[in-house]
């Protein structure tokens, strides 16, 4: 049994924990207990992908009625006036690593991007400093992200206001970052769903490809069927 436990744990892409593989096992034919599952899994060293639950630190929910939504009424008809921020993790053989974006909300240009081994403050602001630097954005532009601790933080949102930046958090749910995960659905489609990079360095060469080919070749219907570059250009 322990090995097909194994066979149909890599079948699943190790999405699958003791429930759904007990079910799996006796629908082909195993006589078993789910708590058997389990433990065989545990003796293996088997566990299924997870999103960790979110707990807000001390302080967060302070910040997080300074910060509304600044996005739901901005008129947005340029680029340079709301800029969407995000993270999502990418496999590497050895673990897990971390893509940090910043986009452009009219033109949903990538305009910088990081990769790290950790989800932290420092690196939502590291991403951020490219950006500016690289665009140059006039004072009183909109920073949206999620209300993560690497936005929300006390560091982050600091950051934010000597830059002359207007801070806005979603609300309701991912919906309220559209842009960002519409390119991380992209992205995992396209590139990284169901591979495993053995490097840092390789991964870092998939994604610079990738986002180059984003920003200049991939049409995108919301633009009228023109990559972001093209766009900005088409509205300069």
């Amino acid at each position: 049994m322990s090995a097909e436990i194994h066979r149909l744990f890599a079948l699943h892409h190790e999405r699958y924990g003791s429930p759904r593989l007990y079910r799996e096992l006796v629908n082909t034919g195993w006589s078993c207990s789910r708590r058997r599952v389990a433990r065989l899994m545990r003796a293996a060293g088997l566990r299924a992908k997870a999103v960790r639950g979110y707990r807000a630190k001390a302080g967060i929910r302070a910040r997080f009625a300074q910060h509304p939504n600044r996005v739901w009424k901005a008129r947005v008809a340029r680029v340079n006036r709301v800029w969407v921020g995000d993270i999502t993790y990418l496999r590497l053989t050895d673990g897990w690593r971390y893509l940090a974006v910043v986009l452009d909300h009219h033109s949903r240009r990538v305009l910088a991007w990081t990769l790290s081994r950790r989800r932290t403050a420092r690196e939502t602001c590291r991403v951020l400093a490219r950006a500016l630097h690289r665009r140059r954005p006039p004072r009183g532009l909109i920073f949206h992200s999620d209300r993560g601790t690497e936005y929300m933080g006390a560091a982050f949102c600091a950051f934010v206001a000597r830059r002359g930046l207007r801070q806005s958090a979603s609300v309701r749910g991912p919906s309220d970052n559209a842009r960002a995960e519409s390119f991380f659905h992209s992205l995992k489609a396209e590139l990284t769903r169901g591979t495993a990079f053995p490097s840092d360095a390789v991964l870092r060469r998939a994604l610079s490809r990738y986002i180059r080919y984003y920003n200049k070749r991939r049409l995108h219907s919301a633009l009228g069927y023109r990559s972001p570059i093209a766009f900005e250009r088409r509205a300069a």
